[in-house]
């Protein structure tokens, strides 16, 4: 009778769990498969409102470019860049914490070396690059599950890993919490990065990548979003008085961290690092970023006018770190005036 009740009792735990893997399965394979919406700077896609996970498709396509890095007084300093999507940075990527990214990268027939994905939202091997490195016309697709909310970094990670990040092979992807970080009115997305040539700075036309000057971390230029004026004048990011924005900030380097600071304003929210989930700093002037590294900052601005963004390692905006922000608005001569 015992060796019955045994039997019967390993029988129902069998049962139990064959249950428990053929529901799992059964969620998986129910999974929506959606496209990601892959935006260029300093534009972010839009919120993801649904409640459960998707497997998201997102395709990079590496090639090399010919591209502005600076204006000049006679013609434009040009670079020849390394891209994903043709984009210096590449596309912001937007996901839900647990789902799944299903992504192809492919590399150009055109393009003269191999390349590969290192994200630092992916656990497993190289962050990825193990598994998704492609010659010359090349594709691969990988699938990586979503496990940790945050903003992170990614790039190529071809060797030689230096040569991919400081020829332009860089962008951030943002894991969006389970539970939604708060509500704002504009996001904005910003990527600070270095360029090492072999011609000074006053040199006009096409620029050569320095190697030597990239190991001895001394750039030529130091941007925002990929080249000198991206963000200013005509360029500048726009927005109205009272609104809360939110910048998605990231520091490629590849060897400078950036001391990032908007002048005539705090955040007056900071998720340091990337890290969501943890303590959220409040009213903060300047927010340390490292190489390889990001922040969300949440701010708003009561007084119309011009702002400007930089690496308060100051010098540094005479290397082009420097972006403006211009708000529109009613004038607020309380809280900000000449008064003889």
């Amino acid at each position: 009778m015992k060796r019955d009740k045994g039997r019967i009792a390993v029988t129902l735990a069998a049962l139990a769990l064959a249950a428990f893997w053929s529901r799992s399965w059964a969620a998986r394979a129910a999974e929506p498969v959606v496209n990601a919406v892959l935006t260029y700077a300093p534009n972010v896609p839009p919120a993801i409102t649904r409640k459960r996970p998707a497997v998201v498709r997102a395709t990079l396509e590496t090639s090399e470019v010919d591209g502005v890095l600076a204006p000049g007084l006679a013609e434009p300093v040009e670079y020849h860049f390394w891209t994903f999507n043709g984009h210096v940075p590449g596309p912001f990527i937007r996901v839900r914490e647990g789902d799944s990214l299903e992504l192809t990268i492919k590399n150009s027939t055109a393009s003269a070396m191999s390349h590969s994905i290192d994200m630092h939202a992916v656990t497993g091997p190289g962050g990825g690059s193990a598994i998704t490195l492609v010659r010359p016309g090349e594709s691969k697709t990988v699938r990586f599950k979503m496990l940790h909310a945050g903003l992170f970094m990614y790039h190529c990670a071809a060797p030689p890993v230096t040569d991919h990040i400081a020829n332009g092979m860089y962008g951030l992807i943002l894991v969006q919490p389970k539970k939604p970080l708060p509500r704002v009115d504009k996001e904005f997305y910003v990527m600070q990065s270095e360029f090492y040539t072999k011609e000074s700075r006053d040199y006009e036309g096409m620029t050569t990548y320095d190697p030597q000057k990239a190991l001895d971390e001394d750039p030529t230029y130091v941007v925002f979003n990929g080249r000198v004026g991206s963000l200013m004048d005509d360029n500048a990011l726009r927005v109205k008085t009272g609104q809360r924005i939110r910048v998605y900030f990231g520091d490629i380097g590849p060897n400078k961290p950036s001391s990032f600071h908007i002048i005539g304003t705090m955040f007056d929210r900071v998720w340091t690092d990337g890290g969501i989930g943890g303590p959220i700093l409040r009213n903060i002037q300047t927010t340390l970023v490292p190489a390889g590294g990001a922040a969300i900052v949440d701010f708003h601005l009561l007084v119309p006018g011009t702002y400007t963004l930089v690496d308060h390692s100051i010098f540094r905006v005479e290397k082009g770190a420097i972006g403006q922000i211009k708000a529109s608005g009613p004038a607020r001569p309380d809280i900000y005036r000449v008064v003889r």
